[in-house]
């Protein structure tokens, strides 16, 4: 007989709560009027979130030198290109197909391409409760930003499909790294492939310098920095270590269902006819992702559970101790004197 027992992780809860911060980047950046070029907006954005992580983490950085002699070096760097390709070919496949089909393939790609390469990279097993999840909240994502217009971009799609897989790679990538490194702080480790994403971004940056005079474009900057990246990716960071990668590119798909939500209640957007359905199997998906996993045990070992080390000695010496006696007694018929005083003490 075997008996169900189910853990729920806490990590889910810090992986929703960074993707609906993420969530945020597109209204936030409408509700400003977009005051400034996307590419240099992006490197700005991981420029300020990098070097805020890294200064909020900064008592963390002693521990990485060692673990990077020891194999983190090639981990990080993948978080790293991963995380500066992504802003890059998100960007241009954005500019390319608009935001509503850029964001349809990109994050319907990123679940789909985290649990293979983490099925790849790390033998993660896929689970069924996985496959129904990710099945629902990406045929939800499609629904709910379902693109009007007939012009489709090859090269836009391209890059979105890019994108995507550039997701997978930091999710499984970063897991690796609390898994192979458990000492290492992630937040701290995290605070690196910002600040090197940044850099193939500085050319806009230093083009685009006219906005920074603005206030709107300083708010912009500050919300997407220091709330957008820095504790979104925070959270991310804290949520990975109790997570799957699998179900970290599952959950990635709030994201979608705030920027909506947002655009709903705040910019006053118009949703499309399929919208509440693609809503409900993307709650739907989400919350499926999020079921507890059942660990199995037997019944035997429900009766016998596992005695901590001290309370097992001495159990031990209690069991060598009864069988002891027990031999005294069937040798003489009695107990004798000096195994009156034993018993006794």
């Amino acid at each position: 007989m075997r008996q169900q027992r189910h853990e729920l992780s806490s990590g889910a809860g810090l992986i929703l709560g960074a993707a609906l911060l993420l969530g945020t980047v597109g209204p936030a950046q409408t509700l400003a009027g977009a005051p400034m070029n996307p590419a240099a907006l992006g490197g700005w954005r991981l420029l300020v979130g990098g070097a805020v992580l890294a200064v909020l983490a900064r008592r963390h950085l002693r521990t990485l030198l060692p673990a990077i002699r020891q194999g983190l070096a090639r981990p990080l760097l993948i978080c790293a290109a991963a995380t500066g390709v992504f802003q890059a070919a998100f960007l241009y496949s954005t500019a390319r197909t608009g935001a509503a089909l850029a964001t349809v393939v990109a994050l319907g790609a990123a679940p789909v391409a985290t649990g293979l390469i983490a099925r790849t990279v790390n033998g993660e097993r896929l689970t069924r409760t996985w496959s129904i999840s990710t099945a629902a909240a990406v045929t939800g994502c499609a629904l709910l930003l379902a693109p009007t217009g007939a012009g489709v971009d090859a090269l836009g799609l391209l890059a979105a499909l890019v994108s995507g897989v550039c997701y997978g790679l930091y999710a499984v990538h970063a897991k690796q790294m609390t898994t192979d490194h458990p000492d290492v702080h992630l937040p701290t480790v995290s605070a690196l492939p910002l600040l090197l994403g940044a850099i193939p971004l500085l050319p806009w940056m230093a083009t685009d310098t006219a906005a920074l005079g603005r206030p709107v474009t300083l708010v912009l900057i500050a919300w997407l920095g220091l709330a957008a990246t820095a504790l979104a990716y925070w959270l991310l960071s804290a949520g990975i270590p109790s997570t799957s990668a699998a179900t970290v590119g599952t959950l990635s798909l709030a994201e979608p269902l705030a920027a909506s939500i947002l655009g709903v209640f705040v910019l006053h957007e118009h949703l499309t006819p399929t919208a509440p359905l693609g809503s409900l199997l993307l709650m739907g998906g989400l919350a499926a992702a999020c079921i507890p996993v059942a660990r199995t045990r037997s019944a035997a070992e429900s009766r016998d559970p596992q005695l901590p080390p001290d309370l097992e000695a001495i159990s031990t010496a209690s069991t060598a101790g009864t069988a002891s006696t027990a031999r005294t007694v069937g040798s003489t018929g009695h107990i004798g004197e000096a195994d009156h005083g034993r018993l006794a003490r």
